[in-house]
């Protein structure tokens, strides 16, 4: 799984005209779906995005874990993280999963991230998306189960 976290004071998904997430002070998680990932990439990627301290403290320092200053996630699904673009001109997606496995990791991990205790905003998987956000410091991370 690839995982691209962006820190943001504020993140929003639309579907048509539709809000269909929308959160505070938290992260925006764009998350890929390789084919040959497993349930231990899940719990793997949901261990390590709200354990990691990328939140100032007082002092200004990232010091401090998404669980501990009480953020929310907006989880968006990302086929095209797994795109190689290194041949061509037009990326090959063939190292993402086939939609139903994408699916239920995808919900897996969405899953995994609630019962840690944090509140989660979706996406809609497949659906063509609208994602707004503000990206604070920037803080931007890439996080890949298979590195």
């Amino acid at each position: 799984m690839i995982a691209v976290l962006q820190r943001v004071t504020t993140g929003k998904v639309k579907i048509g005209d539709r809000v269909a997430g929308d959160i505070d002070n938290g992260l925006v998680i764009l998350l890929g779906v390789h084919r040959d990932d497993k349930e231990e990439d899940i719990n793997f990627l949901a261990d390590k995005i709200l354990g990691l301290r990328i939140f100032n403290d007082n002092n200004g320092k990232m010091n401090i874990s998404l669980q501990e200053v009480k953020g929310s996630v907006l989880v968006i699904s990302q086929f095209t993280l797994c795109g190689d673009w290194r041949k061509g001109r037009r990326p090959s997606f063939t190292k993402a999963a086939d939609p139903d496995k994408g699916k239920l990791l995808y919900n897996g991990f969405i899953d995994a991230v609630r019962t840690r205790g944090i509140h989660v905003e979706t996406g809609e998987f497949g659906a063509e998306m609208d994602v707004s956000l503000v990206n604070s410091g920037p803080v931007t991370f890439v996080l890949d189960s298979h590195a």
